[in-house]
């Protein structure tokens, strides 16, 4: 597996955020008013994901009274971090996208002005839930092995 590269979510975030901003601008009337607590569910997952990539942190490194990680589970761990990291960047380019087009006009629209703080909240959460899902991926890296340090030289038998 590849680590996830930021480039890579920020290319899905502006994408999603432009095609965000184009929906709403056209059909921002006919939508309900976006409740301020809304993102708040990814910023927990992206909490809970960083406890996690701790606790798997100290087991992968191996610390005293902590049990070995199982490698399919440190696979399973990276592979929720990846989809997490995808899903919260597509999912932060939505906020941004909404965020883009009510902040505006928030000054003269209160359902604006209460929309724009519903996306700025799920904005901020969002951006959490992929710093978490980073942070767990890198928890899941194995420490290098002092055997691979060494040269070529170094790798005949000895007779």
């Amino acid at each position: 597996m590849k680590p996830t590269r930021v480039r890579d979510l920020v290319v899905v975030a502006v994408v999603a955020a432009l095609l965000a901003h184009l929906l709403v601008r056209l059909t921002y009337g006919s939508l309900p008013a976006f409740p301020l607590p809304a993102g708040v569910t990814l910023g927990l997952l992206g909490l809970a994901e960083a406890i996690a990539g701790n606790v798997l942190r100290a087991r992968i490194q191996r610390r005293p009274g902590a049990r070995p990680v199982q490698p399919l589970v440190a696979a399973r761990a990276v592979m929720v971090a990846q989809a997490s990291a995808l899903g919260g960047a597509v999912v932060a380019g939505l906020w941004a996208g909404l965020l883009a087009y009510v902040l505006p006009r928030s000054a003269q629209v209160a359902a604006a002005a209460d929309d724009a703080a519903a996306a700025g909240i799920g904005l901020f959460c969002s951006v959490g839930l992929v710093a978490g899902a980073l942070w767990l991926e890198r928890c899941c890296r194995t420490p290098d092995d002092p055997d691979d340090r060494r040269g070529p030289a170094e790798d005949t038998d000895s007779r």
